[in-house]
């Protein structure tokens, strides 16, 4: 069972506890039948975690009622039905970690709405002008911080979402300038781009896919081509996490690469054009990838500095173009090299850039490990775990230590580095869990 992203991301947008949607569906309910629905919190909590599936006929037409979107949009799934020809994903298919279902249920059960924007009535058809947008920037920009802080995390993904609606419902029900709209558009799209990218942070792929398809079809529908680079950016690295998914990861990384916004601006194509190359590099087109870092390092020297861009693009700097640089070293065997340029990253990172660090320090770890300095990338990775209240063990980052524990173990089993890692890692683990 998958967790319900997008009834959550509702939830939170219209500001609704699960008493509160209770008792709204079972007025819908009494409206559509002639006698009272008898929901409680319990089942809006069993939809929230996926215990639940797919509600009774009479609750998904409340539910329809209450959000104005199909059953489907808000995360449900009609069950299987055998000899209807349909039939359920292979045994094999990957499956979310149960850790991260926990962590969903939680963030579901328990997320704030304090901060979250008033929606305008549905009659007021009020004028809605470029002031009115400031609030959703200003929100947009705190999310991209967090993601800075925190890395991909399911509050994230949600409150993402729920922005994302608050922009879509302020196109259904004001009137605006073809310039407002576009605008909305555009804001609309970079909420969902965060989402996705907060599911592709998170290992979470099924719930990145469908982010994906809404966020390219908002941004096309804005008109902005920096914001479908972007979304071409996070497609790629979501086909490049799935088995077999390389052509396709180009195939998007290439997208990126064309857009309009590369011809405008050397940042965006010096990104661009790095983001390739380690996809280049993860295909085995060794020479391709180094050819495409050597673009995105000229390129990189021709942008202005000074430049007004949006606020996603703000990490992408020297330290970051380093990173990238020892991403690609790395996976076509340079390890010496990667090394040199992730001391570079991590002597240049800002302070607000935590996730980066930790991951650039596990990958830092893994480029001494793979030199046969067990001692040294022990002490290394030592410093990639994190603290007690943090998530940063999941995701892209909890991957890499865990390939480092592995390597490690297999390569100085009976170490004295390798005992005092193992029992620091497993209790990082017990702790996430």
């Amino acid at each position: 069972m998958t967790e319900n992203v997008l009834l959550a991301s509702h939830m939170e947008a219209a500001a609704l506890k699960q008493a509160e949607l209770a008792q709204r569906l079972n007025k819908h309910i009494e409206r559509l039948t002639g006698r009272p629905g008898t929901l409680q919190d319990r089942h809006i909590r069993n939809w929230l975690t996926g215990k639940t599936s797919w509600p009774q006929t009479r609750q998904r037409l409340a539910l329809e009622a209450e959000f104005g979107v199909p059953a489907d949009a808000l995360g449900f799934r009609r069950p299987v039905r055998h000899g209807s020809g349909e039939h359920p994903a292979p045994s094999n298919a990957p499956s979310e970690d149960p850790v991260k279902r926990r962590r969903f249920t939680s963030a579901a059960v328990g997320f704030t709405v304090s901060a979250l924007l008033p929606v305008p009535a549905a009659t007021s058809r009020r004028r809605i002008g470029m002031a009115d947008l400031d609030e959703l920037e200003t929100a947009f920009d705190q999310l991209i911080a967090s993601d800075n802080l925190a890395g991909g995390t399911v509050k994230l993904e949600t409150r993402a979402l729920a922005f994302a609606h608050h922009a879509q419902e302020r196109l259904a029900v004001g009137t605006m300038s073809e310039r407002v709209k576009d605008r909305l558009y555009l804001l609309a799209a970079a909420f969902t781009g965060t989402a996705l990218w907060a599911a592709v942070d998170d290992h979470a792929p099924d719930r990145a896919r469908g982010h994906l398809e809404r966020a390219l079809h908002m941004a096309r529908l804005s008109k902005n081509p920096e914001i479908e680079l972007r979304l071409w950016g996070h497609a790629a690295l979501l086909a490049s996490q799935r088995p077999g998914g390389l052509r396709e990861a180009l195939d998007a990384a290439q997208i990126a690469r064309r857009s309009a916004a590369c011809r405008r601006d050397p940042l965006f194509s010096s990104f661009a054009s790095a983001r390739l190359a380690g996809v280049q590099a993860q295909a085995g087109d060794h020479n391709g990838s180094l050819r495409s870092m050597e673009i995105a390092r000229k390129a990189f020297q021709k942008a202005d500095p000074g430049a007004q861009r949006p606020a996603w693009i703000g990490f992408y700097d020297a330290a970051e173009l380093d990173g990238l640089s020892a991403v690609v070293m790395s996976r076509i065997g340079r390890h010496a090299e990667a090394e040199a340029h992730l001391h570079r990253t991590l002597g240049g990172l800002r302070p607000g850039y935590v996730r980066n660090r930790r991951y650039y320090t596990a990958s830092l770890a893994l480029a001494q490990l793979h030199q046969r300095e067990p001692e040294q990338a022990c002490a290394t990775a030592l410093r990639a775990l994190p603290d007690q209240a943090s998530d940063s063990l999941t995701g892209r980052t909890g991957l890499l230590l865990n390939r480092f524990d592995k390597g490690l173990t297999s390569m100085a089993p009976g170490a004295q580095c390798t005992s005092e890692w193992t029992a620091r890692y497993v209790t990082n683990k017990g702790q996430q869990s």
